[in-house]
């Protein structure tokens, strides 16, 4: 159901750290919003260097763009972003500075899964 889109510059993460990483915020995201880890999805890309720009300059940062359905609470929101931008930092060793965390929503209903509408948060056993 979630879905975290990882984007950085190639050799930024080897393989190991986006295991680890894609681990951290699976469990992150489960722990907050109560679902089980199988719901989530995370995505690396990893462009060539050059093809991310800050303050017009080449950079070389961790983009994490998150999606999840409304209806969570927004101290929720705002703890799952902070918690994944540390967890970012520590299993990464980048410093927080090149870590942006971004949490977007929809209704539930704007997106289909295994060709099922999306439950409502709080809903997912009877989907299931």
């Amino acid at each position: 159901m979630p879905v975290y889109t990882c984007t950085t510059t190639m050799a930024t993460l080897g393989e190991a750290v986006t295991q680890e990483l894609a681990a951290e915020i699976t469990r992150i995201h489960a722990a907050i919003t109560h679902v089980p880890t199988t719901f989530v999805n995370v995505i690396f890309h990893e462009l060539p260097t050059g093809d991310i720009f800050t303050d017009p300059l080449p950079a070389h940062p961790l983009l994490i763009n998150g999606w999840a359905r409304d209806g969570h609470p927004a101290e929720e929101t705002t703890r799952l972003a902070l918690d994944i931008a540390h967890a970012s930092t520590l299993v990464t060793g980048l410093p927080p500075e090149r870590v942006l965390v971004v949490i977007q929503n929809s209704p539930a209903r704007f997106a289909v899964e295994g060709g099922r509408v999306l439950p409502e948060p709080g809903q997912e056993g009877a989907w299931l």
